[in-house]
């Protein structure tokens, strides 16, 4: 009577395969409505519109995005795919994320102005400059009746910090308030009204702290001939002039715990650094004793040894080139004045003389006859041999014949 009978488990499991398959991934827009945070850290809750309403759950480890508390009656954008809860014959949306109704447009546009601005190295961590260590004056850029401002001054004087704290008003969300930051920044920073300028207020939901993420709020930032420290919201909330400041808190106490220092704080400052200096110095003695207790005076002598040996021998071998060049240079002067005496004697007439010549010199005036000519007979001369000298007289002339005159 009946065909294609199938037991409930059945049925349900090709309802799940079915709604799993074709709803894989998608965005559904609706009111939170029935939220029931479980023991085990998962959420349950409806979404609904004004005709309709599904089952949703959003399991722990997909809840670290989320930047604010669901609660009953509020708008979100959930991201994630249809399923079925056999047990209850239900289907219901199991979420991967989660956003408030609009957000989505607002992160959007903080993405690109984020991007723009950082394409200008507004945010470049180069630029970021240190904070003074103990500054005389800070100036407050927030709410005066905010909480931010309550948080600061509570700190400073737990700390007994002796800071003066200038406030410079102004609205810390709405339409004009990024204007009114951006003023007062500049303000801070023109009439020098603080050594570090901190932006500050409370948490707050993403519409609540746009108003710091304003590119008028950043340029001013940026700008300051001071440094600055922003602290706005809570540690998960990031706006984009925590990201232009040289200095970012995670809350408005901890922006005042980092320009403040108390008496226990300073003491603390200059023991630590003076038992850093100590170790350092002790270390350093430490490793010389050490590499000291490695050597006795007997290897440190043969280390030396070895390592002035070579010079020694460089030095000796220079000193024997020396000697030796300068021997060689002075035997060979030697042979040469030497030489040059020899061809001096042999150039002497003394040297012609002794071989059997002799000079013949007129008595009268010392001259040298040269030739027979230039004597005549019974002209007194002088012959001079190599061994002595006597007087004589040319008693006749013989030509070169052999004829006597």
């Amino acid at each position: 009577m009946f065909d294609n009978v199938f037991t409930v488990s059945e049925l349900t499991g090709r309802i799940k395969t079915q709604l799993e398959s074709h709803f894989p991934d998608l965005t559904v827009e609706g009111e939170i409505s029935n939220f029931r945070p479980a023991s085990s850290g998962h959420w349950y809750f409806s979404l609904k519109d004004e005709d309709a309403v599904i089952d949703s759950v959003m399991f722990r480890g997909m809840q670290r995005s989320i930047r604010f508390e669901p609660r009953d009656g509020e708008m979100v954008r959930v991201r994630g795919s249809v399923s079925v809860y056999p047990r209850r014959g239900r289907y219901q949306i199991i979420c991967t994320s989660m956003e408030k109704a609009g957000e989505g447009a607002i992160l959007a546009l903080l993405a690109e102005r984020k991007r723009r601005l950082a394409a200008e190295g507004l945010f470049a961590t180069d630029k970021k400059r240190p904070l003074p260590v103990f500054p005389a004056t800070i100036a407050v850029v927030t709410s005066p009746t905010g909480a931010a401002i309550r948080d600061i001054i509570s700190v400073l004087n737990r700390r007994r910090a002796k800071v003066t704290v200038r406030v410079l008003p102004c609205m810390v969300q709405g339409v004009d308030a990024g204007t009114e930051i951006a003023r007062q920044i500049d303000r801070a920073s023109r009439l020098s009204l603080g050594e570090v300028i901190i932006v500050t207020r409370g948490g707050g939901s993403l519409e609540d702290l746009l108003a710091f993420s304003e590119e008028a709020v950043v340029r001013a930032i940026s700008r300051s001939r001071f440094p600055v420290i922003s602290a706005v919201g809570h540690e998960i909330d990031e706006s984009l002039s925590d990201l232009a400041a040289d200095v970012r808190a995670p809350t408005p106490s901890a922006a005042a715990e980092l320009v403040s220092a108390g008496g226990d704080e300073i003491h603390r400052r200059i023991m630590d650094s003076g038992r850093a200096i100590a170790s350092s110095y002790l270390n350093r003695i430490s490793r010389v004793r050490h590499r000291l207790s490695r050597y006795t005076l007997d290897e440190l002598q043969y280390r030396y040894r070895n390592y002035t040996q070579p010079w020694y021998q460089r030095l000796d071998d220079a000193r024997a080139r020396i000697v030796d060049g300068i021997s060689d240079r002075t035997l060979t002067a030697r042979r040469r004045i030497e030489l040059a005496g020899e061809r001096i004697a042999g150039a002497s007439p003394f040297a012609i003389l002794e071989r059997g010549y002799a000079i013949i010199r007129n008595s009268a005036d010392s001259r040298v006859i040269a030739s027979s000519s230039s004597a005549s007979v019974d002209q007194p001369v002088r012959i001079v041999w190599h061994d002595g000298e006597r007087e004589a007289r040319i008693e006749e002339k013989i030509d070169g014949e052999g004829k006597r005159s």
